[in-house]
């Protein structure tokens, strides 16, 4: 079937005629939206909230100080610095520069993008730091001295490549990088873990885990923690499973739990959050459930398990954190955050922290495990502007940064409603409507991954579309996380049918309780969320009136040949097996374009330097459509990686392209 895809071209991602295509569709498409002084405004007042002075600098703690990334105006590529917290508390605090990005990028003649960095416990001296060309996946990673603000002379050095590093100590990492042949997995990530030290050639590394070709990737990684210290490696079969192993010299020590659990170790205890029902010691635990015991005993195989999270119908475990001495839960309950506190030294009591508003959004944002009970806590709502707070648990909690309203939020209301699916489940959607009822209905979900959706603020979202006099409604689907890993699992593989079904009913509910029509209901989503979208254009087109598909996964035969997709089969499934592509082709956009249907207008959104997402996929989609006739818009930023944007010039446009294609076409 792939040979006889007339736009397999496409897939040749500088190619000059793709490209050819690409600048061809994207001249059309911004003379038609980019053009006039609305779209001006638009974009410039999103280019004002992403670059605003007064937004809350968010902060992580490493030692004694707090690090933050920045990007402005002045600085688009942005900022690394840091600063105290006793500075941090004034209005305006003193930043140390550790490296401008902007800077460096001019000097080097590359268009460097952050993407994060590495920094050595427990003096966090010394730096590794990953910076991409365009905002891919692939970086180039570099030792930095954070004291000297510089790169290390003769430092550990990777050229660019999906590499995986991590500290042993100053003079020795772990390293999964592109080292030639049968050094990557199938789906482009490290298969080969090594021990790399200081002084000597890459070449000379010593391997010491290799994971199977056929696996997402290998890992490894150092606890430095004084007096428990410890290594672990271990590999990722798929993207659900894990094989890990406590690492002692050359001896591997498997944790035994099932595959598909996550664990963690901290000081002596080791936590298993649980995706599916285990049965041991004779006893049964649901999916969602988070047990702990001492770690030592749990390998010796003479532990006893402790419940300290068991879900219900309505309540998930989102998150969990350490403190020094204390545990801290985020769970959701119909999606909305309660906050807890257990404390293991008093027989795991759990008492409540205080949240967050009641339609919003509570999140633990750093906690510092090592030295103290302190952590930072973000809270927000739709309407609700951010407030970060710091506290120390059973004492005070103090506000350190609000960030002002970025739009008019009078009179809006915030509901959460439930919409009943095709199997008879309950799905919950909130709905935030503006002060004068009769404007457009923008609907976003996502759907996949165990990723839940949030009711959190965004300036963005209520600049560009909620001040205008637009609706903004968010859909809890099924293959999210919002009430736990059942939640998702039921909707993978075969089942793939459940989370566009849900979409399907949330758009209905919305037209039977009146609160818009088909032709003022538009919908937008990216990467998972843009195979959403898609499915939607091919399988439920009368119910939209526009759509917005962003860096999506269309060309479901092919997508586990294309950059990363094969580490996603554990989602989707596996197009070369028969019997999975038969409940694939259903739903595969690509493979499902009919002429002759009432499609909506559509735009597709991606980017050439993403090498998570191919952008083959919306570039094929849109051939295949104009070639049916169909009028559908298309553009492709160059750079951008999977977020299609490297700086906030670049993502203030691709908001403004997405609303500005939706009012247009919603307004009648």
């Amino acid at each position: 079937m792939a040979d006889e895809d007339p736009f397999l071209w496409l897939e040749d991602v500088t190619g000059e005629a793709a490209l050819d295509w690409v600048r061809a569709r994207n001249t059309e498409t911004l003379d038609e939206l980019a053009g006039g002084e609305r779209f001006d405004r638009l974009r410039d007042e999103i280019r004002e909230v992403l670059d605003a002075d007064d937004r809350i600098p968010y902060i992580r703690r490493r030692g004694e100080h707090f690090y933050n990334f920045w990007q402005d105006a002045a600085h688009p590529r942005g900022l690394w610095r840091r600063t105290t917290l006793e500075e941090y508390r004034k209005e305006q605090p003193a930043w140390e520069i550790l490296l401008d990005v902007d800077a460096l990028a001019e000097a080097e003649g590359e268009n460097w993008v952050w993407q994060g960095a590495a920094v050595l416990r427990p003096h966090f001296r010394r730096a590794l730091v990953e910076l991409s060309r365009g905002g891919a996946d692939a970086t180039v990673v570099r030792e930095f001295d954070v004291n000297r603000h510089e790169f290390v002379e003769d430092g550990f050095f990777l050229p660019e490549a999906k590499s995986r590093v991590s500290w042993i100590d100053e003079d020795l990492i772990y390293v999964g990088t592109d080292f030639g042949e049968g050094s990557l997995t199938t789906s482009g990530y490290p298969r080969v873990i090594k021990e790399w030290r200081r002084g000597t050639p890459l070449s000379a590394a010593v391997t010491v885990y290799e994971g199977k070709p056929d696996d997402v990737a290998a890992f490894a990684y150092h606890d430095p923690t004084p007096g428990y210290e410890r290594d672990f490696v271990g590999r990722s079969p798929d993207f659900y499973r894990t094989e890990k192993y406590l690492r002692t010299g050359e001896k591997l020590t498997r944790i035994e739990v099932p595959d598909d659990a996550q664990t963690t170790v901290e000081r002596e205890w080791l936590l298993i959050r649980l995706r599916s029902p285990w049965s041991v010691g004779g006893r049964d635990y649901l999916e969602g459930t988070l047990l702990a015991a001492p770690f030592d005993a749990y390998l010796a195989g003479t532990a006893e398990l402790t419940v300290l999270f068991e879900p219900d119908a309505r309540t998930s475990l989102e998150a969990y954190d350490w403190t020094r001495n204390h545990l801290l839960l985020t769970t959701l309950s119909d999606v909305r955050t309660e906050l807890y506190v257990l404390t293991p030294a008093e027989g795991w009591r759990r008492e409540p922290l205080t949240g967050g508003p009641d339609l919003g959004i509570a999140e633990i944002l750093d906690t510092d495990p090592d030295t103290n009970d302190e952590y930072l806590l973000s809270t927000s709502g739709f309407t609700e502007p951010p407030t970060l707070s710091y506290g120390q648990v059973g004492g005070e909690v103090d506000v350190l940064k609000q960030s002002p309203a970025r739009f008019d939020a009078e009179g809006m209301t915030v509901d959460q409603y439930f919409a009943t699916s095709r199997d008879g489940t309950e799905i919950p959607y909130f709905v935030v409507r503006p002060r004068a009822e009769g404007g457009p209905t923008m609907l976003t979900g996502y759907g996949g991954f165990e990723v839940s959706r949030l009711p959190g603020y965004s300036g963005v979202t209520g600049r560009g579309w909620l001040a205008r006099g637009g609706t903004y409604v968010v859909a809890n689907i099924r293959g999210g996380g919002e009430y736990g890993p059942g939640w998702h699992t039921q909707a993978m593989k075969e089942n793939r049918y459940l989370v566009y079904e849900d979409f399907a009913a949330v758009a209905t509910d919305l037209v039977e309780r009146g609160i818009t029509t088909p032709e003022r209901l538009g919908i937008h989503g990216g990467s998972n969320g843009g195979l959403l979208m898609g499915v939607m254009l091919t399988r439920y087109p009368e119910l939209f009136g526009a759509i917005v598909c962003q860096v999506p996964l269309l060309d479901m035969r092919r997508y586990h040949l294309l950059l990363a997709g094969a580490s996603w089969m554990a989602e989707y499934g596996d197009p070369d097996d028969p019997a999975e592509w038969e409940y694939i082709s259903k739903y595969s956009p690509y493979q499902n374009i009919r002429p002759g249907q009432p499609y909506p207008p559509t735009l597709f959104m991606t980017s050439t330097r993403d090498d998570r997402v191919h952008p083959a996929h919306a570039r094929k989609m849109v051939a295949k459509l104009l070639e049916a006739g169909y009028g559908v818009r298309y553009h492709e930023n160059i750079e951008g990686g999977h977020g299609a944007a490297a700086d906030n010039e670049q993502l203030a446009q691709k908001w403004a392209l997405l609303f500005e294609y939706l009012w247009r076409n919603l307004r009648s």
